[in-house]
């Protein structure tokens, strides 16, 4: 592939994903920087590496959720090392507001996703991925799978049993509020 026909279908995967990715970091963070910077750095990981991209090993909704998970791990990895000051130190510009103000509504947005986020915190780590993958991002299983490095079967195993988890936990808390209604 030519650089320009490169550039061209790099251009529109990002267009076609940007939203998708913003909104699955939004889920995890509340500080519009940090939404911007992550969603940013994993474009910026997906820039210099799409040399690599397959289409034929996966779609690029999984290559680039998978390339989102990873940036994730290693903002949090960073995080706890302390590493956070030097990278806000290091020339991340400052959002504007307009800027700030979209990532706030975002992140406003996202608010449901992150209380399901809580609820699924006691799934083991691959079920909790796999239900926001599939159910928050709306990725197809095959996708999430591709993106989780797991194999389609275990995906839809993964899925029934946390979801047949999840219903526990509605039916639970339902009983619990009709019961404090009594």
């Amino acid at each position: 592939m030519r650089d320009h026909e490169a550039l061209a279908a790099f251009e529109r995967i990002y267009r076609d994903h940007v939203g998708a990715i913003t909104r699955f970091f939004a889920r995890r963070c509340t500080e519009p920087q940090v939404v911007a910077d992550l969603t940013a750095d994993t474009f910026v990981r997906a820039m210099t590496s799409f040399h690599t991209f397959n289409a034929s090993r996966g779609s690029p909704t999984s290559w680039l959720f998978g390339i989102a998970r990873h940036t994730f791990a290693a903002h949090l990895e960073t995080k706890a090392r302390n590493r956070v000051l030097v990278l806000k130190a290091g020339g991340r510009r400052e959002l504007g507001r307009d800027e700030l103000a979209e990532l706030e509504a975002r992140i406003d947005a996202e608010r449901p996703g992150r209380a399901l986020l809580e609820r699924l915190a006691e799934l083991p780590e691959l079920e909790r991925e796999a239900v926001e993958l599939v159910h928050l991002s709306g990725l197809a299983p095959k996708e999430a799978a591709e993106a989780l490095g797991v194999p389609k079967g275990a995906m839809r195993t993964r899925l029934y049993r946390a979801m047949a988890r999840l219903r526990a936990v509605v039916d639970d808390e339902q009983e619990a509020r009709a019961d404090e209604q009594v």
